[in-house]
């Protein structure tokens, strides 16, 4: 009978020496370290502005308490309090709280060492589940990018200035049309990663955010004002880059940086460089990538190629979105019934 009964480990955990402590110690701080150098720039600015409105939430908190708390005492009181403060008082949208706790306990944890409480988080996240079904405080946020239409590119086209900003400018946006790239991977290109074809350019994308590379290629256009070739090529000879950075910050006497610009770079030079050319709904860096899958779909390429570009997983739901809405006014239901 004894032999049917399962073998009870020892409960007692192993005592570990100090020299082992001591290594564990090493290896955990080099740990952190590493993944603080990889970790994307983007990322680490999102935390400290998680971080600046936490301290001006107990600045708020303290002129009404007259007392400051710590910033580093969490508790399920100061963390919802933090959700209903972003809620009522900066009028934050809900994705954007749902970002702000999390950048919070991750600044906590990694910088002060402190672990919040599982219970802690979770009253803060049921304090925010309701405001995510509310209509009103959902239209705070900047909502589904519009994808920029053929048209719309061309608008943008013809309003571009005559200058090397306008230059490195169309070669952006246009890049980040034809690649379907994310603001982040347009940021991140290499010069020595697109070369240049008899049939347009093959495009190397790096990965980011822990997507995987790929490498894509970019047809020229038949209208030289909106050509992703034409427009690269130009940029390169004004320019004068042969290696690093493909895309890079120019000053107001013209001098041009040796660094990437950031994915929030981006976003703003497509900004404004439609808002410039009139176009009359807000394009963001992610308007490009939608808007070349539409593009792409209406002019009946195939949903692999297009994925292919993308880089999109094929049971993306947001791929789908995209060509559904592409779809809708091919043999609509409604057509030619009467």
């Amino acid at each position: 009978m004894t032999d049917l009964i399962p073998h009870q480990p020892d409960a007692t955990p192993a005592v570990r020496d100090a020299a082992t402590l001591a290594v564990l110690a090493a290896m955990e701080q080099a740990a952190e370290k590493h993944l603080d150098a990889i970790r994307p720039h983007n990322t680490k600015r999102g935390y400290a502005n998680d971080w600046n409105l936490w301290t001006e939430f107990h600045d708020w908190l303290a002129q009404q308490t007259d007392h400051r708390l710590a910033l580093t005492d969490v508790t399920k009181g100061t963390l919802v309090g933090f959700v209903v403060w972003l809620d009522t008082i900066k009028l934050a949208a809900p994705t954007s709280i749902d970002r702000r706790i999390t950048g919070v306990t991750v600044t906590l944890r990694r910088e002060h060492g402190i672990e919040i409480p599982k219970d802690v988080t979770v009253a803060a996240r049921q304090a925010l589940k309701p405001l995510k079904t509310d209509e009103e405080r959902l239209a705070r946020g900047r909502g589904q990018a519009k994808a920029a239409t053929p048209d719309q590119l061309r608008q943008m086209a013809a309003a571009v200035p005559d200058s090397l900003t306008g230059i490195r400018d169309r070669a952006l946006w246009l890049m980040a049309f034809f690649i379907a790239g994310r603001s982040a991977e347009v940021a991140a290109l290499r010069v020595d990663g697109i070369t240049l074809h008899s049939e347009g350019l093959k495009v190397r994308i790096p990965g980011v955010k822990g997507k995987a590379a790929r490498e894509v290629v970019v047809a020229r256009d038949k209208n030289p004002d909106t050509c992703p070739v034409r427009a690269w090529s130009t940029w390169k000879t004004a320019s004068g880059i042969t290696t690093g950075a493909a895309f890079r910050a120019i000053d107001v006497w013209g001098n041009i940086g040796d660094q990437h610009l950031s994915a929030e770079a981006i976003r703003e030079i497509i900004a404004r460089n439609a808002e410039r050319a009139g176009v009359t709904v807000r394009l963001t860096g992610h308007s490009m990538r939608a808007g070349f899958i539409t593009a792409s779909r209406r002019a009946g390429k195939r949903e692999e190629k297009i994925r292919e570009q993308s880089g999109h997983a094929e049971g993306s739901p947001v791929f789908w979105r995209y060509i559904r809405e592409a779809d809708k006014w091919v043999d609509a239901a409604s057509e030619g019934i009467l």
